[in-house]
């Protein structure tokens, strides 16, 4: 029977991104936490969120992983991992003067942009960072280089950038910005700087593009948008920017319980999507609000592309497992 509070609300269908959620690296980085708490002998500490989702952090802590801000708060000679955004030298330093037993659950996307900026930077390149200031991956990337790299996040910063060097410059981007965003501020920088040299490769991810992708392909079909994700990370609130471009309210929300029926009005068609970093259960989550609370019989699954990727453990961790095997056998 619906709900009470969900009198006047008309929501007939709940139309659902078939591609959503967990990406590869989220994944991986997810499994080494667990994994290594199976491991790893004492304590696993995980500097930051190991992702973007309050519900899977506190799900791993309450298997026992400890989450810190920064190494500081790690005994020394403890287990750590780094989370999946991606870490600067002077961390990787701290750790190894702590005598830290570090687990790198970075995602191999964002390691092959570090990668990059030490190459550009040994090669003399000035490196503008497409980014978001304060993000985790953005302060990762740029401590690889400080002296040789500048963040952007807006056209109007690709405005004002200052390079020493024009002929001597090259644009990296955080894996999980919008791709029209991007393309808006790297054309900026193409007109300003006629020899910007491009990446090998886009940088912004699989995952990313696809889930905007879908995005952009369900919009046309629902009267409004339930984003699940998180509201500090990157590639959630991109889902939303994608919506709201092509005129589709789109609203972010971490659980069902933030769904707020004002949205609602004159909603026939819900569109319903997660970010990369948000785990299915929420959906089943909302898809029992929709049933229970909206009277909604209608669910269907919109199809667009499908992913087949998967990425390996990492090497110390492997390590690590293969230890314990040989000591219980």
């Amino acid at each position: 029977m619906v709900n009470e509070r969900a009198e006047g609300i008309r929501v007939e269908r709940l139309l659902i991104a078939a591609l959503r959620g967990f990406c590869a690296g989220v994944v991986r980085a997810i499994d080494v936490v667990e994994k290594a708490l199976e491991t790893c002998d004492g304590p696993v500490y995980v500097r930051k969120e190991i992702i973007h989702n309050r519900y899977v952090v506190d799900e791993l802590r309450h298997k026992g992983a400890i989450f810190v801000e920064e190494i500081e708060q790690v005994p020394d000679g403890a287990w750590l991992i780094f989370s999946a955004h991606g870490i600067s030298p002077a961390v990787r330093l701290a750790a190894r003067q702590k005598r830290l037993r570090t687990i790198d659950a970075t995602c191999p996307l964002v390691t092959k942009v570090h990668m990059e900026v030490i190459r550009y930077s040994r090669a003399g390149f000035t490196i503008v960072f497409i980014g978001h200031r304060n993000h985790d991956e953005a302060i990762g990337t740029l401590g690889e280089a400080p002296q040789s790299i500048c963040l952007v996040g807006s056209k109007e910063e690709a405005e004002s950038v200052r390079i020493p060097d024009p002929d001597k410059v090259v644009y990296l981007t955080q894996t999980t910005l919008s791709v029209d965003d991007t393309r808006e501020i790297v054309e900026v920088l193409r007109r300003r700087f006629p020899k910007l040299t491009i990446p090998p490769k886009d940088d912004i991810c699989y995952a990313t593009q696809n889930r905007q992708d879908a995005v952009k392909a369900l919009a046309p079909h629902v009267d409004a948008l339930l984003v699940l994700g998180a509201p500090n990370s990157s590639n959630s609130l991109r889902l939303c920017e994608v919506a709201a471009a092509r005129n589709l309210p789109a609203h972010l929300i971490e659980t069902a319980a933030d769904i707020r029926m004002e949205w609602l009005q004159n909603v026939r068609i819900l569109g319903l999507t997660a970010s990369a970093s948000a785990p299915e259960v929420l959906v089943r989550q909302v898809i029992d609000f929709a049933r229970e609370r909206l009277g909604v019989t209608e669910i269907e699954e919109f199809e667009t592309v499908s992913e087949d990727v998967h990425f390996t453990l990492p090497n110390e961790l492997i390590g690590a497992m293969n230890e314990k095997r040989r000591a219980v056998g």
